[in-house]
């Protein structure tokens, strides 16, 4: 008797399948969370740590990665998008107040950046570019710089380059940047009429094309 229960026990084992199979190892190499955010890396590297976050296993090429996952994990888990636009209050250079309610209504592309940022300055001209050419049709593009320090510092930056689009010196308290989870500028968001972000790039710029096909598509929506 105790035999063919022991049987009938080893066939249930086996007809269940991969739920009662042991977890797998971590790969050999994966592309690190925090590298692609903070470096604009998406090569494979090897595997030197893991984590699992709501029921996701991620993996890091080196523990202090790790530590900075732990940290922030919305930072560097994949968006979900659409989302609602994290809440801010700025002001721009000319003093005219900044905010989801200021932009209600238009299509915005939203650009944390910093004077010290080489790949925020080269894309700067075609962020002016996309201002000149679609604010008419609801297009708000606005830069946010992290800059800390002298604001005048940024004021001479953005007259040097005749940036005519609203800029603004994020605050050293709530700032915006932390509500949006920034780690590495450059970093971009688009946000719909509706208030909703639906696209965004972290530690390296959008493609100018692509950015330019989704703005496009984003104002002959229909609100």
């Amino acid at each position: 008797m105790i035999f063919k229960l022991g049987a009938l026990l080893g066939a249930l084992l086996m007809a269940a399948g991969p739920a009662w199979q042991p977890a797998s190892a971590a790969p050999a190499k994966a592309s690190c969370p925090v590298c692609v955010v903070m470096k604009g890396e998406s090569e494979a590297e090897p595997v030197k740590a893991v984590r699992t976050w709501e029921g996701r296993e991620y993996h890091f090429c080196s523990e202090k990665c790790a530590k900075s996952f732990e940290s922030d994990p919305v930072a560097f888990v994949p968006p979900i998008l659409p989302r609602t636009t994290p809440a801010f209050a700025l002001r721009d250079l000319a003093g005219r107040p900044l905010s989801p309610a200021s932009l209600e209504g238009e299509v915005v592309l939203l650009d944390f950046w910093a004077t010290w940022c080489l790949p925020c300055r080269k894309s700067m001209p075609e962020l002016q570019a996309l201002h000149e050419k679609y604010a008419e049709r609801g297009l708000a593009v606005v830069g946010i710089s992290i800059d800390q320090g002298d604001p005048g510092r940024v004021k001479r930056f953005v007259a040097a380059r005749r940036l005519t689009y609203p800029i603004a010196v994020d605050s050293e308290q709530n700032a915006a940047w932390e509500a949006f989870h920034v780690k590495a500028v450059p970093a971009a968001y688009l946000i719909d009429r509706g208030g909703r972000i639906v696209a965004q790039w972290t530690g390296s710029p959008a493609n100018p094309k692509d950015l330019e096909r989704m703005v496009e598509e984003l104002l002959a929506a229909k609100p």
